[in-house]
């Protein structure tokens, strides 16, 4: 007889990748922006103050364009996967041979042999939520989207950004003028990106050190760009004064 699963497993795979991607996201874009901007303000400016407050608004402004993009990204991929779902629930009652077709075709593919995959379709298409389920994961490459997971990803993109545009900006509170908050900025920003580089290409199965140097490599550009534009830009006298 057999035995009756009492404890079934409950698989977080997908939703343990999707939070980290988007960790991945909001501190890879927190710790780049922020700095970048607070580097070409040092280089514009004579008041930490202003760097702080600049800093302080860029982090709100863009942590709330980027969960606002987290979250239309997320409820793109719900509304895609249903407008499929009712194609498909529409195709499988219009032109049912069509869709047999293609069942037999995929199967053909993956190598069964003419027998086997006729007595396939006939149990696939038995029922037709089976079969469309079918259909969508086999033909199309569709998983079903969580319809929380838009929420989930807004709240978490904003808030790792948050995290980390904090670092960088953190230096100009505790240092009297803006460059030598830049120097701080730039020598804390620096090991943070480095490591996170690290640990995202080594959770992600990447060349850890390489990671490491190009994730360190993109906001040391984006920085040095900021702060040169900035300076250029300060010793223009655009009113002839």
């Amino acid at each position: 007889m057999p035995h009756p699963h009492i404890h079934p497993h409950d698989e977080s795979h997908l939703s343990s990748s999707a939070m980290l991607q988007d960790i991945v996201i909001g501190l890879a874009d927190g710790l780049t922006v922020p700095f970048a901007l607070a580097a070409g303000l040092s280089g514009a400016v004579d008041s930490s103050g202003l760097v702080i407050t600049a800093g302080l608004a860029e982090i709100v402004a863009g942590s709330i364009a980027m969960g606002l993009g987290g979250y239309l990204a997320g409820r793109t991929e719900v509304e895609h996967y249903d407008s499929e779902l009712k194609r498909e629930y529409a195709e499988v009652a219009t032109v049912p041979e069509v869709e047999r077709a293609e069942v037999d075709e995929l199967l053909a593919e993956i190598g069964l042999s003419e027998s086997t995959r006729a007595l396939a379709v006939r149990e696939l298409t038995a029922d037709p939520d089976q079969w469309v389920r079918f259909m969508m994961k086999y033909e199309l490459g569709l998983e079903k989207p969580d319809p929380r997971q838009a929420p989930k990803s807004a709240y978490t993109i904003a808030g790792a950004y948050v995290v980390g545009g904090l670092i960088p900006l953190s230096a100009y509170f505790f240092t009297p003028t803006p460059t030598e908050g830049l120097i701080w900025s730039a020598l804390i920003t620096l090991v943070c990106l480095l490591v996170f580089g690290y640990l995202r290409s080594r959770l992600t199965g990447q060349p850890p050190v390489w990671g490491a140097l190009k994730m360190a490599g993109v906001g040391s550009l984006a920085a040095g760009a900021a702060y040169g534009v900035a300076k250029l830009i300060a010793g223009w006298d655009f009113l002839g004064l």
